[in-house]
């Protein structure tokens, strides 16, 4: 079954299910935090194949198994996001006047989406990655014959698809929402620009995932461009925030557009607030830092690596955090100076 037809078929369950009343006598909130709890408990005990192991380690504690977040609202309708372990993210489908009623249908379509990541059709393996890979030339109007070129965005997604053999396509996707944001925020060009291949980069940011440093560093990138470009930074978060609404009432995986949207609005608090964010930023890249990082580089084989690209990023971001400073200070002096004057 393509992925075009297991959407398919979520979307009509979940249209069907939206006016059926049978359903609503289901714990689904239970149901869903069970079938993680025993996929954890099958993992443990070795039953599940290691190609299943990505998601385990999310999952040891089982409190923390998963993450529940209501979006903000004075009132109905209610929306509401449901984290499984490993980090795929789904929404409610319908539209729902209560937060408990926002609750149940975003774990509703997150249990649809986990049962069916469990069937054979949804494991990567050659015919898979052969269909995708078409697909996917398709829809970008290029070659299937540069899917064997790793300098181009089909070569990448090619090696992506290999490095995930036997594992499920909610696991590649929580890889590919990383090089997503990684292409959207630029940070890919970037690295290409530096002569970093695609297979060290797919080597790096496998293992690291995304974790708040990275989301951090991508908020300062669009606080950056705000600053260059006025406006630019609220334009793309109503982009983003349309595009989660979309993809939430397909029924879809959103983790990629909920991490866009909550890095543009990290970005637009740090616009308002940054002179608290430049003190914290000071704590966590101190000089320790700075010389930690610098020696590490220094070991290294190759002069162009993932390292040193984040390294030069760091220091031109702290590099705007005091010229910003610089531009405070000024401005308290001259206002300083206006008392006296009046005074």
């Amino acid at each position: 079954m393509s992925k075009v037809k297991v959407e398919g078929s979520i979307m009509s369950y979940l249209s069907q299910s939206e006016t059926d009343t049978s359903s609503k006598d289901l714990n689904v909130v239970a149901m869903l935090h069970n079938f993680w709890e025993q996929k954890r408990t099958s993992q443990s005990d070795g039953s599940f194949s290691e190609s299943d192991g990505s998601g385990g380690d999310a999952g040891v504690q089982t409190e923390s198994l998963l993450l529940y977040e209501s979006a903000p609202s004075p009132g109905p309708p209610h929306i509401c996001y449901v984290t499984l372990p490993g980090g795929s993210c789904f929404g409610n489908y319908k539209v729902c006047d209560t937060q408990a009623e926002a609750r149940r249908d975003a774990a509703r379509v997150a249990l649809m989406n986990s049962l069916v990541n469990e069937l054979p059709c949804r494991r990567i393996n050659p015919q898979f990655i052969a269909q995708s890979l078409q697909q996917a030339a398709a829809d970008s109007a290029v070659s299937i014959e540069d899917a064997c070129d790793s300098s181009t965005s089909i070569g990448t997604y090619s090696l992506l698809l290999h490095s995930y053999i036997g594992r499920t396509m909610l696991e590649f996707q929580e890889m590919m929402t990383i090089f997503q944001l990684l292409h959207w925020n630029g940070t890919l060009k970037a690295l290409r620009e530096r002569q970093c291949s695609r297979q060290s980069v797919i080597a790096y940011y496998s293992q690291r995932g995304l974790d708040e440093y990275m989301r951090s560093s991508m908020a300062l990138d669009w606080l950056g461009r705000e600053q260059r470009s006025p406006g630019r930074l609220g334009e793309e978060l109503q982009v983003a925030q349309r595009e989660l609404v979309l993809a939430r009432r397909r029924g879809v995986e959103l983790r990629f557009y909920k991490e866009k949207t909550d890095i543009l609005s990290l970005a637009l608090k740090q616009q308002f607030d940054w002179v608290d964010w430049a003190l914290q930023l000071d704590l966590e890249l101190n000089e320790n830092d700075y010389e930690r990082e610098e020696k590490e580089l220094r070991s290294l084989e190759k002069p162009f690596s993932v390292l040193e690209v984040e390294y030069k990023q760091i220091q031109e971001k702290c590099q705007l955090v005091e010229e910003k400073r610089q531009r405070l200070q000024h401005s308290q002096s001259l206002k300083e100076q206006g008392q006296k004057q009046e005074g």
